[in-house]
C-alpha cells in the first residue's frame, strides 16, 4: 500500500469516527431532553367532577316548583338557593360558574342540573342556547335534557347533578 493510499484510508476512518461521535452526541442530547421534559406534566382540571359538596346523582325535576311541600314534607335545603326559578326559562338554562353547575329546563318545564365542566378538556361551559349547553373552548355542545354530547370533540356526557326547586328558589342537593 502506498503512502497516499494509507493517508486516504486514515482520512476516511477519521470521518467515520467523527460522524459516529456526532450521532452519539445527538442521541445523548435527545435522551437528555426527553428525560428532562418527562418531568413537565401539564395538569388539566379534573373533567366532569361535580362540586365536592354534591355527590353525582340523577337530576331531580320539579316542574310545579312545590312538589316536595305539597307531599307534606318541608323542603330540606342543602344550603342557600343558587338561582331563582325565573333564571332558568323553558328551553334554556343558566351556568353557575362558582358552583360549576349548569341548570337547564326543557321545553316542557322539567328542571335538570349537570356539571358545568366540559368532558373534553375541562373548560367551564359558557351558555345554554338553542337546546344545547355550549362550551367555548373547542365547540362541544351537550343536549339540555340529557347532557349527551351532540357536537364538537367531547365524547362523554355531562354528569347529572341533583337539583331541587322549592317555590321560586333552586337548590343543589
Amino acid at each position: 500500500m502506498s503512502e497516499d493510499d494509507r493517508r486516504a484510508e486514515d482520512r476516511a476512518t477519521a470521518r467515520e469516527t467523527a460522524t459516529g461521535r456526532r450521532h452519539l452526541l445527538a442521541a445523548g442530547v435527545g435522551i437528555t431532553a426527553a428525560v428532562g421534559l418527562s418531568g413537565c406534566v401539564i395538569r388539566q382540571p379534573e373533567a366532569a367532577q361535580p362540586p365536592a359538596a354534591q355527590p353525582p346523582a340523577q337530576a331531580t325535576s320539579q316542574p310545579s316548583g312545590d312538589a316536595e311541600q305539597s307531599a307534606g314534607s318541608a323542603p330540606a335545603a342543602a344550603g342557600p338557593a343558587v338561582a331563582k326559578a325565573t333564571d332558568v326559562p323553558n328551553g334554556g338554562g343558566k351556568v353557575l360558574e362558582k358552583e360549576k353547575v349548569v341548570l337547564t329546563r326543557d321545553a316542557g318545564g322539567q328542571l335538570r342540573g349537570f356539571t358545568a365542566v366540559c368532558t373534553h378538556a375541562g373548560c367551564i361551559v359558557a351558555s345554554v342556547a338553542g337546546g344545547t349547553i355550549n362550551c367555548p373552548c373547542h365547540g362541544s355542545k351537550f343536549d339540555v335534557a340529557t347532557g349527551q354530547p351532540v357536537a364538537g370533540p367531547a365524547k362523554a356526557p355531562l354528569k347529572a347533578v341533583t337539583v331541587r326547586q322549592s317555590g321560586d328558589s333552586i337548590y343543589l342537593k
